[in-house]
């Protein structure tokens, strides 16, 4: 014992000593290149190089009796079904909710029974992301892969449609829907700091945000256009193969220009889609313009579009604008336009918090002329009745305009709802939302109302780990329940 006591001892001598000599001689150890170049998370490194690793899996489990096929149009398609009431905007249908059940007696359904409609859906969601970076003489020079997978299935009234319930395999009703094999999702390098320099395939640099209402339904024709006005950003002509420079000028403002859509995802025609992007963020006022011209690589704009938002923070207020203007004119046929618009606005006042939203739509199309437009209103009530319970109660409407012989000229919908939201624990929280939709019309849902419910339990322990269940239905006789679970790693 004494032995060991003595040897460690002398180990630690010498340590120390060595220690001491060396930082008497200036020798510094050196850090560890992921810290070097401020980059942390999962990482490794090598003499040169720091590897950023993250990723996410989420999978997705639904079953009921959902699925409302409306006509059949061909042996296994799987497009002869629409799932969802509509309402209209200028710029097309507005899917809102699951509507009803699986009708009987007609069509498709004719002697099959109840007890075969059934439909549920399976999908599983993953991607993994690397990204090495070095140090240069310009800034950091990185190198990014993004692989992404989907796996769905999809199976619609227990498989069968045939008088009986036989499901033959030229007319079931089983098939995989948005399914993609592991591939590469983003792949591009990288190089600079304040300016940073960037090629290869990956997501467009225009900003279009500034743009969702603060109200608790939001909107209608925001709803429509994928979450945004007039484009969100992820559509076909923008990102891809794509060069382009962001620049950092100080004071909250920076610059952002790219040529994307290289590849041409919709045909030669679009490809190659000019994009700049000027965006300033403060400490209360966010603001971005935003322009675009789509298919410059054969010299003849196809299309153009600008966008510009604003949201301003003030203590207990909050303020939001957009507009969005685009022209199309696909292969020099016809010219359209495209104005979208909204205002919005948010306040708090101890427990409530007030918002009320305003949009205005308007699609002009020549050869034939028609002009389809219409407005909408949003407003909503929010209570924090405790610490971890919380209500909300709010309307949405969209009245619609239509170049359509009478009566779907004038098209209305409206939405109403009410929502409890209540923190069980730290990790498990309830929400409890019951509402309604009301049309004048047999383009909303056949011109029925439409009443609905549902109840979710969502758990998030930590570690990048959620997962909720949820229940639904409504008064079309249909039912759905919702299983989820994710795990994210960085």
């Amino acid at each position: 014992m004494k032995l060991k006591s003595l040897i460690l001892g002398s180990v630690a001598a010498v340590g120390l000593s060595t220690a001491g000599y060396a930082a008497d001689l200036g020798v510094l150890t050196s850090l560890d290149v992921c810290d070097a170049l401020g980059l942390s998370g999962l990482t490794i490194s090598s003499d040169t190089n720091c590897l950023q690793i993250s990723g996410e899996v989420k999978y997705e489990f639904s079953w009921g009796d959902y699925r409302h096929h409306a006509v059949r149009t061909g042996a296994n398609t799987g497009t002869a079904f629409s799932d969802r009431p509509v309402a209209f905007t200028p710029f097309g249908v507005v899917n809102t909710m699951w509507a009803s059940a699986s009708p009987a007696g007609a069509g498709p359904y004719a002697g099959v029974p109840s007890s075969q409609y059934t439909d549920w859906d399976s999908k599983v969601e993953t991607w993994l992301k690397f990204v090495g970076t070095a140090d240069s003489d310009f800034g950091p020079a990185s190198a990014t892969i993004k692989l992404k997978s989907i796996s769905q299935s999809r199976v619609i009234n227990e498989g069968n449609i045939e008088a009986g319930g036989g499901s033959p395999a030229s007319t079931s009703w089983t098939f995989d829907v948005d399914t993609q094999p592991f591939d590469i999702d983003e792949a591009y390098v990288s190089i600079g700091d304040a300016t940073v320099i960037m090629a290869g395939k990956k997501s467009g640099i225009g900003n279009f945000g500034d743009s969702k209402p603060f109200n608790y339904l939001e909107l209608f024709g925001w709803s429509d256009i994928d979450n945004g006005i007039l484009v969100e950003g992820d559509e076909d002509q923008f990102g891809g193969h794509s060069i382009q420079v962001v620049s950092d000028l100080g004071n909250g403002l920076n610059i952002a220009v790219g040529l994307e859509n290289l590849q041409g995802e919709t045909g030669p025609a679009e490809a190659g889609t000019l994009v700049g992007s000027l965006n300033y963020a403060g400490d209360s006022i966010t603001a971005h313009l935003t322009g675009a011209a789509i298919g410059v690589l054969d010299g003849t704009v196809d299309a153009w579009l600008l966008h510009a938002g604003a949201t301003g923070t003030f203590d207990a207020y909050k303020i939001r604008g957009t507009v969005a203007y685009g022209s199309l004119t696909p292969a020099g046929v016809y010219t359209s336009s495209r104005f979208h618009g909204l205002l919005s606005g948010e306040a708090t006042f101890d427990i409530f918090k007030i918002a009320l939203s305003a949009e205005y739509a308007r699609t002009d199309t020549a050869a034939p002329v028609v002009t389809n437009s219409g407005f909408g209103f949003g407003g909503s009530v929010g209570v924090q009745v405790t610490e971890g319970v919380e209500i909300n109660v709010g309307a949405r409407v969209f009245n619609g305009d239509f170049a359509l012989p009478a009566p779907l000229d004038r098209q209305t919908a409206t939405q109403v709802a009410a929502q409890l939201i209540a923190a069980v624990t730290e990790t498990v929280k309830i929400t409890g939302t019951v509402g309604a939709y009301f049309n004048d019309d047999v383009a909303f849902n056949g011109g029925n109302s439409l009443f609905y419910g549902s109840a979710e339990l969502a758990w998030a322990p930590g570690g990048g780990f959620t997962s909720s269940i949820k229940g639904e239905i409504n008064s079309e006789s249909a039912y759905k329940v919702t299983f989820k679970a994710a795990k994210a790693f960085q």
